[in-house]
């Protein structure tokens, strides 16, 4: 595995911060590793052009690759 030398901060609710951790810990993985994981497996899906499916969610249409905002436009 490659040296890792750069970090990334992002942003969260504490709720969903405190689900992740859980979530790890029920698994016995550190967070750090699961979330590289995702991230390895996102990229590559994105070079192999299927990253629209990773958050299209079940019964709702996507455009473009990209959820639909489900915003209805009148005519």
């Amino acid at each position: 595995m490659a040296m890792k030398d750069v970090g990334l901060r992002i942003r969260v609710e504490r709720e969903l911060r405190d689900a992740f951790r859980s979530a790890c810990a029920a698994e016995n993985r550190d967070a750090s590793e699961v979330l590289r994981e995702f991230m390895r497996s996102f990229a590559e899906q994105r070079h192999a052009g299927k990253q629209a499916s990773l958050f299209a969610l079940p019964g709702r249409e996507t455009t473009r690759g990209r959820p639909s905002s489900g915003a209805v436009k009148s005519k």
